[in-house]
């Protein structure tokens, strides 16, 4: 039995663990962090949008294509997702529906190939022949249909849920907005090697495994702290990752 003068001090922790991540996400969830960042391509679109100077599908094919090479080092994503839209001379819908990719076996980013990026763009101009925004795909649909991956029910998906995030959340400071039938209860933490550790050592989550059932735990672990909005969390994680730096 836990004596209850040590059940309140794992209360008081927790309060003030809960506390201290309210702190991170308000302060974290600021432009100035993410000027640097693959987020940015699908916020040049989006800004492009709310101007009458593009559309919902350049923001949300620049977001999935951003999304796709979030892989390593922040700058070299950003660099190459830059590449990617030169390709495209900085109009991805037109480039994707126009059918003429550029399809090579050299590398864009690291192990992604440009023959890679012109499978995505087949695949999105089928999609978009016939929809008008990807928002109504499922997570596992984003997966297979758009990124050509196998199908499993137990992967954690961070791109997805990243780019997902970037497209529903609407406090109008980081994250877009622009998916509107999306409600930002049913979006999922975007679980990288680098979240679960700050995770693990947050106390919010105990597994060891970055699969689908680390990302609902850590989730819900945020769904305590915010209940309306729990994908808030990955900025308090990205101030854990600061702090620590």
């Amino acid at each position: 039995m836990i004596c209850p003068d040590f059940s309140l001090y794992l209360y008081d922790m927790r309060e003030e663990i809960a506390a201290t991540l309210v702190q991170w996400a308000d302060k974290y969830n600021d432009p100035q962090y993410f000027t640097e960042d693959p987020i940015a391509f699908a916020r040049h679109f989006a800004k492009l949008f709310s101007e009458g100077k593009a559309c919902l599908q350049d923001v949300e094919i620049a977001g999935l294509l951003a999304a796709h090479l979030a892989w390593g080092r922040r700058s070299m994503i950003v660099r190459d997702s830059n590449r990617l839209m030169e390709q495209m001379n900085w109009q991805p819908y037109a480039y994707v529906m126009n059918g003429d990719w550029r399809c090579d076996a050299t590398s864009l980013h690291r192990t992604i190939k440009w023959s890679e990026i012109a499978a995505i763009c087949r695949r999105l101009r089928d999609i978009y022949l016939q929809l008008p925004s990807v928002e109504s795909l499922e997570i596992q649909e984003i997966r297979c249909d758009i990124f050509g991956s196998a199908p499993d029910r137990n992967a954690a998906n961070k791109k997805i849920n990243m780019f997902r995030r970037w497209m529903v959340r609407d406090d109008g400071i980081v994250d877009l907005g622009l998916w509107k039938n999306t409600p930002k209860t049913e979006l999922l933490i975007p679980l990288d090697v680098h979240v679960h550790n700050s995770a693990l050592e947050l106390g919010l989550t105990a597994r060891k495994g970055t699969d689908i059932r680390t990302v609902y735990e850590i989730t819900d672990a945020f769904r305590e702290i915010f209940p309306d909005d729990p994908c808030k969390g990955d900025f308090a994680l990205f101030g854990h990752g600061v702090s620590k730096g």
